[in-house]
């Protein structure tokens, strides 16, 4: 059994979004096409109460994109984005959505961050996708979605560490790229031992 996951295809990692992820429009006809090949979608939405940690407006004197020390390692700092309740936490509307039978909601405890579809940043607290996943019986993820350096490697990642065999579809992810960092991304995910493929191949 296989399944496809969507990783945070909403508004504000959108185009004119408040933490756009650079040419992230074009990978949603590719995720639309796709979704048609699969009998299991799952999406994950970045879900954050107003004032959470992880932006830099929660800090005196922080900017977007520094970074702080807390108890789980080093936080990246946000700009205010996919706000509980408002348009930008909101799937964007040119994707399909009425196959998703899961959406596991993230960030949206106050002093965490969370960018896997797994487990927040804390690597302890789970977001309950594993159990759902083995008693569906599905062993084979293919991740699509954004931002590929941050929410989908940790999907990846963690995917990986569940015992799934997770497959990402180049074509259907996009990063923000700070400093290299999509690279990176790949390099990491292949070192765990995630497989690669295009949308053409699988469907």
């Amino acid at each position: 059994m296989r399944a496809l996951l969507i990783i945070d295809v909403q508004n504000d990692f959108c185009k004119n979004g408040a933490l756009e992820v650079p040419e992230a429009n074009t990978v949603i006809p590719v995720i639309n096409k796709l979704i048609q090949g699969f009998d299991t979608v799952i999406q994950t939405q970045d879900w954050h109460p107003a004032g959470h940690s992880s932006f830099a407006s929660s800090h005196d004197g922080k900017s977007p994109y520094d970074t702080i020390e807390v108890d789980y390692g080093i936080q990246v700092l946000w700009p205010d984005h996919c706000v509980q309740g408002t348009s930008g936490a909101e799937f964007h509307p040119d994707l399909i959505t009425e196959k998703s039978q899961v959406i596991i909601r993230k960030g949206f405890r106050k002093e965490i961050d969370s960018y896997s579809a797994f487990y927040e940043n804390d690597q302890k607290t789970k977001t309950g996708l594993t159990g759902y996943l083995k008693t569906r019986g599905i062993k084979d993820l293919y991740a699509v979605g954004l931002a590929t350096d941050f929410c989908v490697k940790w999907s990846v990642l963690d995917g990986l560490k569940e015992g799934f065999n997770v497959t990402v579809v180049k074509d259907a992810v996009k990063g923000i790229d700070m400093d290299g960092s999509v690279e990176k991304a790949f390099s990491e995910m292949e070192a765990a031992g995630a497989r690669f493929t295009d949308s053409d191949s699988l469907l």
